[in-house]
C-alpha cells in the first residue's frame, strides 16, 4: 500500500513528555515529506498552539485542532472545516460545570477561557498551561464565562479534576442528558465536549475528501480515547505504546512510546523509510 498521509495526534504521540517534538520524530516526518506523503497534525488543542509545533516543516498544511471541530491551513489560515458549539448548548454544559463545582475551560480557535480560580491556583494553571500555549495564544480567567462564552464560536469545553474520579464521573452523567454533544477524553483527569459531529474521525473524513485520498491510503497515530475515530477510520491505526491497553486493542499496529520515537518508527517501518 502506497500511503499519501500522516495524521497524528500531538501529546502523548508525536511529543515527547517534555510537550516538543522529539529530533527523530522531526527527522521522519521530514522523510515522509521528502517521498511525497503529506503530514497533518490532529490535536486536541486550539489550532494557534498545535501550529507553532510545525513551523520546522515550513510546509502550508491542513491543521485539525480541538478535537476535530476546526481544520485550518497552518500558513494561509485557510478554513476547510468547523463544528462549533451552538450557544445555547454552551450554557447547559457550563451550567453543569456549576453545579459540580468542577474546574473547566472553553476554546474557541485562538482563545482559551477559564473559570476563574484563587490566586495561588491561577498563577499554578498558567505555569502548566507554558507548557501547551505560547504567549501569543489568548488566556482569559473569568468568573462568568457564560458570557464570554457569547463572544465566541467555542469549539471545545473541557471539566479537569486531578483527584475526584468521582466528580467526574456525576459531571459525566449529568452531561449525558444533553442532546447533541459528543464527549470523550484525552486524559485520566478531563471531560472533553464538543458538538455532536466534532471529533478527529469526522474531521479526517472531511479532510480525505478535500484533499481527494481515501482512507485506505492514510495513517493514523494516537495515544488515546480522543483518537480513535481517527484510528479506525484510517487505512492503518496506529497507537503508542504508553496508550492504554483499552486504545491498544483499536489499533491495527502498536509501536514504541512517545518518549521512545514511536511514531518515527511506525513510519520507517510502513513508508519503508
Amino acid at each position: 500500500m502506497k500511503y499519501k498521509l500522516i495524521v497524528s495526534d500531538m501529546d502523548g504521540t508525536l511529543l515527547g513528555d517534555n510537550h516538543q517534538l522529539t529530533e527523530e520524530n522531526k527527522i521522519a516526518l521530514s522523510k515522509a515529506l521528502e517521498k511525497g506523503v503529506k503530514i497533518v497534525p490532529a490535536s486536541g488543542r486550539i489550532y494557534d498552539s498545535a501550529k507553532e509545533h510545525f513551523n520546522f516543516l515550513d510546509i502550508n498544511t491542513p491543521l485539525i485542532a480541538c478535537n476535530g471541530a476546526i481544520i485550518k491551513e497552518t500558513k494561509t489560515n485557510k478554513l476547510i472545516y468547523k463544528n462549533s458549539v451552538p450557544n445555547d448548548i454552551c450554557m447547559k454544559i457550563i451550567d453543569v460545570f456549576e453545579k459540580n463545582e468542577v474546574y473547566y475551560q472553553l476554546y474557541s480557535e485562538n482563545t482559551m477561557m477559564c473559570k476563574n480560580l484563587t490566586s495561588k491556583d491561577k498563577e499554578k494553571t498558567r505555569e502548566r498551561l507554558k507548557n501547551f500555549f505560547n504567549d501569543h495564544v489568548n488566556v482569559h480567567f473569568g468568573e462568568d464565562l457564560k458570557e464570554e462564552a457569547s463572544k465566541h464560536k467555542i469549539l471545545k469545553l473541557i471539566a479537569i479534576d486531578d483527584h475526584d474520579m468521582e466528580k467526574l464521573k456525576r459531571v459525566r452523567e449529568d452531561l449525558s442528558k444533553i442532546e447533541d454533544i459528543e464527549m470523550t477524553s484525552s486524559w485520566y483527569n478531563n471531560i472533553e465536549i464538543m458538538h455532536k459531529g466534532a471529533n478527529k474521525g469526522e474531521a479526517l473524513k472531511a479532510l480525505i475528501q478535500y484533499l481527494g485520498i481515501n482512507r485506505e491510503e492514510v495513517i493514523a497515530f494516537g495515544d488515546n480515547y480522543n483518537d480513535l475515530p481517527m484510528i479506525e477510520l484510517a487505512g492503518l491505526g496506529v497507537v503508542m505504546g504508553n496508550a492504554d491497553e483499552a486504545v491498544k486493542e483499536k489499533a491495527d499496529y502498536v509501536t514504541s512510546t512517545n518518549m521512545e520515537d514511536g511514531v518515527a518508527k511506525a513510519i520507517y517501518k510502513f513508508l519503508e523509510i
